[in-house]
């Protein structure tokens, strides 16, 4: 037991249990930030009511805790595994045919992980902070103004050009993960692989290209 539990599979498995939690919670976080569409008065409202729910509900926070348990225990995982799998086989074959073997996003797994983590922390330093024990302003309807922190934040264009970028990066990212965790748990059989490949591009299009155009509707609003 305790071998299986330090062996290569159980690590990849773990990897991709808290990499697909992690895809829930983009769809979640992406339908929460939806609001910020919304022009006016009842677009701040709305999303202020919401960011107040996510941070006062007590099922949100006990759920919150599972998140950033899954972003670090993630993180870590791709990393090593990636570290240990280039170490296994330190020496590069002779003769490589390069993208037809694997594409950009598998060879580069662990810097676009890396990229997204150093983003994790600058976004959850903007909002997440502000939100807690930032000094903000109350909207007209007593909540914590993170609307207005959060618009004011995409007026900054090398902010939302990091962010965009950054989501570039998470497209990239998902694009081979969500494949990968479906290879690792050993549901990608010939029976439903065109399904899922289909499925996971299309989750590595369309979350990412909605959050990143949040921002530049923000921006240019």
């Amino acid at each position: 037991m305790k071998l299986y539990f330090s062996s290569k599979i159980f690590q990849k498995a773990l990897a991709a249990f808290s990499g697909g939690f992690l895809v829930l919670f983009l769809v979640g976080h992406l339908a929460g930030n939806l609001q910020l569409f919304i022009p006016g008065e009842l677009g701040q409202k709305q999303f202020n009511a919401y960011a107040l729910f996510m941070t006062t509900n007590p099922a949100v926070i006990a759920l919150s805790y599972v998140t950033y348990t899954s972003i670090i225990l993630h993180s870590i995982l791709t990393v090593y595994l990636v570290i240990k799998s280039k170490f296994a086989r330190p020496i590069k074959y002779q003769v490589s045919s390069g993208n037809s073997n694997s594409s950009w996003a598998s060879r580069n797994m662990a810097f676009l992980g890396t990229m997204l983590l150093i983003f994790i922390i600058i976004h959850l330093r903007s909002f997440w902070y502000e939100m807690h024990f930032g000094d903000i302003g109350i909207d007209k309807w007593g909540n914590k103004d993170l609307h207005t922190v959060t618009v004011s934040a995409f007026q900054n264009i090398f902010y939302t050009g990091f962010y965009i970028l950054s989501m570039l990066m998470l497209s990239f990212h998902l694009s081979h993960g969500v494949g990968s965790a479906f290879q690792t748990l050993g549901l990608n059989t010939s029976k439903y692989e065109k399904s899922i490949t289909f499925f996971g591009k299309g989750i590595a299009i369309i979350i990412p290209l909605i959050f990143a155009t949040i921002p530049i509707v923000l921006y240019v609003r």
